[in-house]
């Protein structure tokens, strides 16, 4: 599994809930991040790295792109070029926000990347074709979480700006199409008001990996073992164990350090 950065331990956290047997290896790529600024085609480049790493280091018996940006971004080739099945983002949350919406018409907000590629109108269109979704970029929110900074009154100005073309829609539920923003929940919602349910991703993905893995035969056959999770960053390992262990919970307790080749000059 891996992420830009903090935003997927958000469906790690649900994975390892739902599936306590499973061994778990996650790529948290800090060094790069945000993705959201880049372009799709630098994007896919980080993740065909990231992927092709995971698979002949730790040889995983499947992937899963927990980062809208790089879903977006990659899936597709991913699954085409890569020796293990893959699993994305973007179609759980379609499907769930699909399902939480009562009128048929709800929002998706996202990074820059995400919203420009057009990948939630796309699984609407092929997932939901007689609903309507509105989208909207959140440019900067990402960087917030990145910081460990998911309340005050600096995040609630940003959220309140960037949320306002949403107001007007008369939505009912808002995807949180970024697996970072399940962390700004209470001021996101707080926002768009209690009438607008927040649906995350987190959960359906972690559903959607464990029907994947009894589908394909791949789960694991003693449900009563204890699953190992490792973690892994491009960035600083004390920085990335200090804040997630506080986003992800006591199983994050040291990382491991991965450098890699498609090296930024900021982050080299």
């Amino acid at each position: 599994m891996f992420d830009s950065g903090f935003g997927g331990l958000t469906v790690a956290r649900a994975t390892i809930d739902l599936l306590p047997a499973e061994d778990l290896v996650y790529l948290g790529d800090t060094g790069r991040y945000p993705y959201g600024n880049r372009s799709l085609d630098e994007v896919c480049h980080f993740a065909l790295e990231i992927a092709s790493h995971l698979v002949e280091r730790y040889d995983v018996k499947l992937l899963v792109a927990a980062c809208n940006t790089a879903a977006a971004a990659a899936l597709d080739e991913l699954v085409e070029i890569l020796p293990v099945p893959v699993l994305g983002v973007i179609d759980p949350g379609v499907s769930a926000v699909v399902e939480a919406s009562r009128s048929g018409r709800y929002g998706v907000i996202g990074t820059v990347g995400t919203i420009g590629s057009r990948a939630y109108e796309a699984a609407v269109e092929r997932l939901a074709p007689h609903t309507e979704v509105v989208t909207c970029a959140c440019p900067g929110m990402v960087e917030f979480v990145e910081r460990g900074v998911v309340s005050g009154p600096e995040i609630e100005i940003l959220a309140r700006r960037l949320l306002a073309p949403l107001l007007g829609h008369d939505i009912d539920a808002l995807l949180l199409g970024c697996t970072h923003y399940p962390f700004l929940a209470r001021v996101i919602g707080d926002i768009v008001g209690r009438e607008v349910v927040l649906v995350s991703s987190a959960d359906e993905t972690a559903f959607a990996l464990a029907a994947r893995l009894a589908e394909l035969g791949l789960e694991n056959p003693d449900p009563d073992r204890r699953g190992r999770q490792r973690f892994v960053t491009s960035g600083d390992i004390r920085a990335f164990t200090e804040l997630g262990s506080r986003l992800l919970g006591p199983e994050l307790i040291d990382a491991e350090r991965w450098r890699p080749f498609h090296q930024t000059k900021e982050s080299a």
